[in-house]
């Protein structure tokens, strides 16, 4: 079995056994449909990617108010837009018409269908959802080199007025409330993803009196812990405040658990040395892999926009120093 045929086999199961029927955002149990990503993302970041990119499309769907999806779809979530690829949404009397290039279709080989961006003829911004197996769709590995998150197969997918269904209003995808408590799941990943490297750093204190290494597994508590309890209280927000924009709080999380994941993989490899490197493949794979996955970050123009939304929601109860016990 192919490494991308075996993803396939695990991901169909994981849907199968009801796993991407998640709690939505905002629906009281933000938490739990969290600690579901995370407990994916630490078992592989490959699948995790996928899983969350089929759960996010589902929520989003039913947030906009479309069809619901067949149960036997697969689905992605596809909204990156680099200037070099970049969709058109063209309006026909046979329905939506997409046309152009979209790159970092992450699973493009593996899901039936996807969620994409695209822009319509006034340069507005539309979402879409199109069957990936049709005339008029080629999924290619352009511009997909990666080691890390290398199965995840997140190469561009060409459309030449491939058939779709407009989900909501323009400009609707960004706007409504599920767009950053979305932003706040994938923090959830990158939580998962890191949680075996401190069950690596324990096990070898177990098997080694080295103070040393007690040391760095005491550093990556510390930094977990502080991710965790960060990620509780923004998912406790957005379950109180199921409507509002939950921008601060996705960012903040967001950059904190990215700083988290660069001090757990710092001190894990301190700790643990060149043998996991080279001789644990899989551990030696999710060192590739999350680095790739944390890139999903901004990093300083997150930080930035971080920055800005305090200063400028000085006056609704988010201060510049952040909120008070």
């Amino acid at each position: 079995m192919t490494p991308s045929s075996d993803l396939a086999h695990r991901l169909s199961r994981l849907l199968a056994a009801g796993s991407g029927c998640l709690p939505r955002p905002g629906s009281g149990q933000t938490l739990r449909r969290w600690q579901a990503l995370a407990d994916v993302a630490a078992e592989d970041l490959a699948l995790a990617k996928l899983f969350e990119g089929h759960t996010d499309a589902l929520a989003i769907m039913a947030e906009l108010g479309a069809a619901e999806a067949d149960p036997g779809a697969v689905w992605a979530t596809w909204a990156a837009e680099p200037p070099t690829a970049r969709l058109e949404l063209r309006r026909t009397p046979q329905g939506a018409r997409l046309t152009g290039r979209k790159a970092w279709c992450s699973g493009a080989e593996l899901v039936s269908h996807a969620l994409v961006t695209a822009w319509d003829e006034q340069d507005r911004q539309c979402l879409a959802a199109v069957a990936i197996v049709q005339p008029g769709v080629t999924v290619t590995t352009d511009g997909w080199h990666a080691v890390g998150m290398g199965r995840a197969a997140s190469g561009d997918v060409l459309f030449d007025a491939a058939r779709a269904v407009e989900i909501g209003e323009p400009g609707q995808y960004t706007a409504r409330p599920g767009f950053w408590q979305g932003g706040c799941g994938i923090a959830a990943c990158w939580y998962g993803g890191a949680l075996p490297f401190a069950d690596a750093v324990a096990d070898l204190v177990r098997r080694r009196d080295d103070p040393h290494a007690a040391a760095h597994l005491g550093a990556i508590d510390t930094a977990l812990a502080a991710a965790r309890a960060l990620l509780a209280e923004a998912a406790c927000w957005i379950d109180a405040y199921p409507a509002a924009s939950a921008r601060i709080q996705a960012l903040r999380s967001r950059a904190a658990v990215e700083e988290a994941v660069g001090n757990v993989l710092a001190h894990a490899g301190r700790a643990l040395g060149a043998a996991p490197l080279c001789r644990d493949a899989a551990l030696a794979q999710r060192f590739a892999d999350l680095p790739v996955f944390v890139r999903q970050s901004h990093a300083e123009r997150d930080l930035a926009e971080l920055g800005r939304g305090l200063v400028d929601g000085a006056g609704d109860g988010e201060q510049a120093h952040g909120p008070r016990l």
